[in-house]
C-alpha cells in the first residue's frame, strides 16, 4: 500500500507543486539527484571517474505535455551529449521516450530519437533507452529496433524483471545482440501483467540475468570500452546484494570475464557497494540524474526502498 501511494504521488501534480516549493525536500532529494545544471552533473561524473567508476547521465523529465517541450528536451539531451564529449569523461546517456514526445506523436518522437542517436554516434557514445511503465513497452522496443535497422546501433534498452513478458523479450533481444540493462521495475503494475511478490521478482531477475550472461558469453564476451562510453552487453541494475552475488557466481561458473558484465546502480544509493564491486574488478556504472524535473524520479526512489523513505522522514524536521 505504501509503495502504491508513493507511486501515485510521483504522478500527482498537486503533490509536485507542494514538494518542489519546499526547500528541505530538495535538500533530501539532492542525495539522489546530481544537481539542477549540466555542469553539476559533469563534476559528479569526474568524481566517479576518479574512483574508477563510469556513469550514465540522465537529464530528468518525462511525459512532456506538448511537442515544444519534447523539442526542448531533445535539445537538452543533445547538449548533454556534447558536454560528455567535450569533457572526455567516462559516461554515456540514458533517455526516456515520453520525454521526447512518445505520448504525443510517435513520428515526432522517432525524429527526435534519431537526432539524439546520430549526435551520440558522432561522439562514439551509446545511448540507453529507459523502460517506462507497461503501456510503453511495445512502443519502446519497436522504436529501439527501428533505430538499429537504420544503422544507429549505438543504442541499448532496459527490461523490467517484474513483467511476465520479460523472459520472452530478453530471449529475443539476446538473439539480436542487444545491450540490455536488467532492472526489477519501479512502477506500480497490476498483478495480471507483473509479479506482485518480491520473492517472485527476485527469482525472475536471477533467471533473466542468466539469459543475459549466457548471451554475452555466446557473443564472445565483449568488454566495456576503455573510454567508458560503451558498456558490455549485459548490465545488471540492482542494489540487491543477493542478486549481485548470484550473478557473480553464475558468471564465474560459465567463464564470463568480469569486464564483460557491468553492475549499474543509482546515484546516492549503496556507495559502499559501488566501490567494493569496482575494487573487485567489475565495471560499475552509476545512473546520475540531473535537472529541475526531479520530483517524479525522487518519489519513485522513495517507493523502491523503505530505507530511502526513512531517510527522507528523518530529515523532515532538520533545520
Amino acid at each position: 500500500m505504501l509503495r502504491a501511494w508513493l507511486i501515485y504521488l510521483s504522478k500527482a501534480t498537486w503533490a509536485q507543486r507542494i514538494m518542489t516549493r519546499w526547500r528541505p525536500a530538495w535538500r533530501v532529494a539532492s542525495r539522489f539527484v546530481a544537481g539542477s545544471k549540466l555542469e553539476d552533473a559533469i563534476r559528479v561524473i569526474q568524481e566517479f571517474n576518479a574512483q574508477g567508476i563510469s556513469v550514465t547521465l540522465d537529464h530528468l523529465g518525462e511525459a512532456t505535455t506538448n511537442l515544444d517541450e519534447a523539442q526542448q528536451a531533445t535539445e537538452h539531451i543533445l547538449a548533454m551529449l556534447d558536454a560528455i564529449d567535450q569533457a572526455q569523461v567516462k559516461a554515456n546517456a540514458s533517455i526516456k521516450l515520453t520525454q521526447i514526445g512518445l505520448a504525443l506523436d510517435r513520428e515526432a518522437c522517432k525524429s527526435n530519437l534519431r537526432r539524439i542517436l546520430t549526435r551520440a554516434k558522432e561522439h562514439h557514445i551509446m545511448v540507453r533507452i529507459d523502460m517506462e511503465d507497461s503501456p510503453w513497452v511495445d512502443a519502446t522496443l519497436a522504436l529501439y529496433r527501428e533505430m538499429r535497422a537504420e544503422g544507429l546501433d549505438n543504442v541499448g534498452v532496459v527490461i523490467q524483471a517484474y513483467l511476465y513478458r520479460s523472459e520472452e523479450d530478453i530471449r529475443a533481444l539476446v538473439a539480436e545482440g542487444a545491450r540490455v540493462r536488467l532492472v526489477k521495475g519501479a512502477y506500480k503494475e497490476p498483478p495480471e501483467i507483473a509479479y506482485p511478490k518480491k520473492q517472485d521478482v527476485d527469482a525472475g531477475y536471477d533467471r533473466l540475468a542468466r539469459l543475459l550472461l549466457d548471451g554475452a558469453q555466446a557473443a564472445g564476451a565483449p568488454p566495456v570500452s576503455p573510454d567508458g562510453k560503451w558498456p558490455p552487453l549485459p548490465a545488471l541494475g540492482t542494489h540487491d546484494e543477493a542478486r549481485i552475488a548470484y550473478a557473480k557466481e553464475y558468471a564465474a561458473s560459465i567463464g564470463l570475464p568480469k569486464q564483460a558484465l557491468e553492475f549499474q546502480m543509482l546515484y546516492g544509493i549503496r556507495r559502499d557497494l559501488q566501490r567494493r564491486l569496482a575494487a573487485e574488478g567489475y565495471p560499475v556504472r552509476i545512473y546520475v540524474p540531473y535537472g529541475t524535473e526531479w520530483y517524479p524520479y525522487f518519489m519513485r526512489r522513495l517507493a523502491e526502498r523503505p530505507a530511502n523513505l526513512w531517510f527522507f522522514i528523518s530529515n523532515f524536521f532538520r533545520k
